[in-house]
């Protein structure tokens, strides 16, 4: 496997550098911290360049907040100068690490996605039928994966691929945010990919070792589809003990495997090889959701920019399922009010 050497100085380039700063501001330019970050555009861009060439970088106090969509999650956000940095590095590394993946991999990639990864779930579902007649699913989640992450072990990965001593200190640096905690954190762009990287191992596993045509992936979540029941338990234990073994995992409770023709629930979705709806689950935690936006809002917590980019998001969840009266029975259920004045 080819090792990548002579990165660092790529990602403290001026122009790196500031196509980062683009790209983390991207939807947030009006942001408190972003505008303070601008200001002074050049002399901030300046200040990360000589702390990187120095060596003299900390990453910035990080700030916690729990996201609700699509479970409720932890999340670790950087501050705005540490997520250039991160950009910075993603531009740099994302395409050597992506170079490796395989294409059923869809968490956090150009090109993939959760629509494309349904999509895809929905057409192996077909091919399956059509092969097998009677298709069976083992439906997989790794058991609180962040946390679980072994830092040393995804160090150790990440040398597979990256040889350059002074990058590899920058990363060890990002990985080891939270000092004496495990686990890495959810909310940097790096972490995103690493994570990612981190289970392209299982990924080769499955499909090398193994022989899976029927797999696909996104993070944490995977899927494999067979003709027979006892072979994917036997499939199931392969590669539990994998995981165990080689990256310290373990998946949840509600691993399983069982016939494809009651649903495949994935990535908020419930997919059949015919058509495909919203979890019901899925469908009270948008409804709850959309009660903590309006409160925001009355509360003055929330800008109505920042309320229709939440939305466009749910919106685009729900557009793309086979449901046509959903979405205007929940925007009926939205009504955004603010000192007694009604917002539409």
């Amino acid at each position: 496997m080819k090792r990548h050497g002579h990165l660092y100085e790529k990602i403290y380039d001026f122009k790196n550098l500031h196509l980062a700063y683009l790209k983390a501001r991207k939807n947030k330019r009006y942001d408190r911290e972003v505008l303070k970050y601008t200001e002074n555009l050049e002399e901030s861009l300046i200040n990360l360049q000589n702390e990187l060439i120095w060596k003299t970088y900390k990453p910035r106090p990080i700030r916690d907040f729990y996201s609700y969509f699509p479970k409720k999650r932890l999340i670790s956000a950087p501050a705005f100068y540490d997520r250039v940095l991160h950009h910075a590095i993603n531009n740099i590394i994302e395409p050597i690490f992506d170079d490796t993946f395989i294409s059923d991999n869809y968490a956090c990639r150009q090109g993939k996605g959760t629509h494309a990864a349904v999509t895809k779930l929905q057409n192996n579902l077909k091919e399956a039928e059509k092969k097998f007649g009677k298709v069976y699913c083992l439906k997989a989640d790794i058991a609180k994966y962040f946390p679980s992450i072994v830092q040393e072990t995804l160090y150790q990965i990440v040398e597979k691929k990256i040889k350059d001593p002074d990058l590899l200190w920058l990363l060890k640096l990002i990985i080891e945010i939270n000092e004496g905690i495990k686990g890495l954190g959810i909310g940097a762009l790096t972490s995103q990919l690493l994570a990612n990287t981190y289970l392209n191992e299982l990924d080769h596993f499955a499909k090398e070792d193994l022989g899976i045509k029927y797999y696909i992936r996104y993070m944490d979540d995977f899927i494999i589809l067979g003709s027979n029941k006892e072979e994917l338990h036997q499939t199931r234990a392969c590669i539990e003990d994998y995981i165990d073994l080689e990256l310290h995992l373990k998946t949840n409770s509600k691993t399983q495997v069982f016939p494809a023709n009651r649903g495949v629930t994935f990535l908020g979705y419930r997919v059949w090889s015919t058509h495909i709806l919203i979890k019901s689950q899925t469908k009270r935690r948008i409804k709850k959701v959309l009660k903590i936006i309006g409160e925001k809002y009355r509360k003055g917590e929330m800008t109505l920019e920042e309320v229709k980019r939440v939305m466009a998001g749910y919106m685009g969840h729900i557009d793309f399922a086979d449901t046509k009266k959903l979405k205007e029975s929940l925007l009926e259920n939205l009504v955004l009010t603010r000192e007694n004045k009604e917002v539409e």
